[in-house]
C-alpha cells in the first residue's frame, strides 16, 4: 500500500513548488490525482507504458478501455496523434481549451498500454489552471482517466478521490470541487462524418455549427447496440445499491416512485430518490434529493455524481430517479443515469 502524498491547492504562486513536486511524480512513473473542469483525473505520464498500466491497476480499470491524453498547448495535438484532420483543427480551435475529446490516428510515440491497444488515440486540452499547470511542470503529455474506482460514480471533488484511491497512488491535488460535473464530450473524427462516442457539455448543436453534420454513436440511445467506443460497454458511474429510473408524467412519476418505496420500505428497505426543485417534497422516501433546477442541466450536471456518492454513505438499499431530459445537457446526464441504472428504466 502506497503513502498518498495529499495537497491542497490555493491558486497563488505557493502552488508552484505543489506542481514541481507532481511533476517529478509524473516523470518518475507515479501517478497523480488533479482537478480539471469536467471531473478529477487520474494521471500519468502518456509515454510510459508502465505507468498507463499502473493506471489501470489502481482503478480496477479492463486494460481495454483506452485512456484520454491531455495536452496543455495545442501544437502539442502532433505529439499524440499522427494525422490531425481539417475538422480536428476547426473544432480543437473552437472548444480547446475545454471539454471535448477528439479522436484521431496515434502517434507511434504513444504505447499500446495507454490506448488500450486501438490505433487511434483520445486527446483533449482541459480548461483547468492547476491540470494545465501539472501538465506543463511535468514536460510530457499526461494520460488520464477519471479518478475513481472502476464503475463507480466519477470524482467532483478531492474528498471523492480520497474514498476510492487513498493507498494506491502517489499524489492527489486538490483543486476543490470541479466547475461541470461531467467527463468531457467524445468525438470520433476518424470517419468522414464526426461520431459522438460520449455526450459532455459540448452538444452535438455546438459541434454541427462549426463543422457541418455530425452523428450519434446508436449505442447511446439503443441498449442492445454494440458501442464504437470500447470502454462504453462497461458499467459506469454506478452507487453501490441499485438505481431505477422512472419515465413519464410528472404526476404519473410522482405516484410510481412512492408506491415503490411504500413496497421496498415494507420489505425493510432503506429508500432514496433523486427529484427536482420542484417535485422534491412530494416523495415520501427515507432520504429525497434534488438534483437541482429542471430547466438547468448545469445545475444537474454538477452535482450529480455528489449525489450518487451521497446515497452510498447513507447506507440507501435502493435509488429511484425522475428523468432529466428536458435540458440543454438532457443527453449527457441521461447517459450517466442510464449507465448508472444499468439501463433499469421503469414506465410510469
Amino acid at each position: 500500500m502506497k503513502k498518498t502524498l495529499y495537497c491542497k491547492l490555493t491558486g497563488g504562486r505557493e502552488d508552484d513548488e505543489i506542481f514541481q513536486k507532481a511533476a517529478a511524480v509524473i516523470q518518475a512513473g507515479g501517478l497523480v490525482a488533479f482537478p480539471t473542469e469536467t471531473v478529477y483525473g487520474l494521471g500519468a505520464d502518456a509515454f510510459n507504458a508502465r505507468a498507463a498500466k499502473e493506471i489501470y491497476a489502481a482503478k480496477g480499470r479492463p486494460s481495454d478501455n483506452p485512456l484520454i491524453v491531455h495536452i496543455c498547448r495545442q501544437e502539442d495535438l502532433q505529439k499524440a496523434a499522427s494525422e490531425v484532420c481539417e475538422k480536428a483543427k476547426l473544432l480543437t480551435e473552437a472548444f480547446w481549451p475545454g471539454p471535448l475529446t477528439v479522436i484521431l490516428p496515434k502517434n507511434a510515440a504513444i504505447p499500446a498500454s495507454t490506448t488500450g491497444g486501438l490505433h487511434t488515440v483520445a486527446v483533449r486540452m482541459p480548461q483547468h489552471p492547476a491540470a494545465l499547470s501539472l501538465i506543463a511542470a511535468s514536460k510530457t503529455l499526461i494520460a488520464a482517466p477519471s479518478a475513481n474506482t472502476s464503475g463507480r460514480p466519477s470524482t467532483t471533488n478531492a474528498m471523492h478521490v480520497k474514498e476510492d484511491l487513498d493507498g494506491k497512488i502517489d499524489m492527489i491535488l486538490d483543486g476543490g470541487a470541479v466547475q461541470i460535473g461531467l467527463e468531457s464530450t467524445i468525438v470520433d473524427l476518424t470517419e468522414e462524418i464526426p461520431v459522438i462516442l460520449r455526450p459532455g457539455f459540448i452538444t452535438k448543436e455546438m459541434l454541427e455549427a462549426v463543422v457541418g453534420p455530425v452523428r450519434t454513436d446508436p449505442a447511446l440511445v439503443k441498449e442492445n447496440e454494440a458501442p464504437k467506443a470500447p470502454g462504453m460497454k462497461y458499467r459506469h458511474y454506478a452507487p453501490k445499491a441499485p438505481l431505477y429510473l422512472v419515465s413519464g408524467t410528472a404526476e404519473a412519476v410522482t405516484e410510481k416512485i412512492n408506491a415503490l418505496c411504500r413496497q421496498a420500505k415494507a420489505e425493510g428497505k432503506k429508500t432514496a430518490v433523486i427529484a427536482d426543485d420542484g417535485s422534491c417534497g412530494r416523495y415520501a422516501a427515507d432520504v429525497v434529493v434534488s438534483a437541482g433546477s429542471r430547466e438547468d442541466g448545469r445545475s444537474i450536471a454538477s452535482g450529480l455524481y455528489d449525489i450518487l456518492r451521497g446515497f452510498d454513505r447513507d447506507g440507501a438499499d435502493v435509488i429511484y430517479s425522475e428523468c432529466f431530459e428536458d435540458n440543454e445537457l438532457g443527453q449527457a446526464i441521461m447517459n450517466r443515469l442510464l449507465k448508472a441504472a444499468g439501463h433499469r428504466v421503469l414506465q410510469a
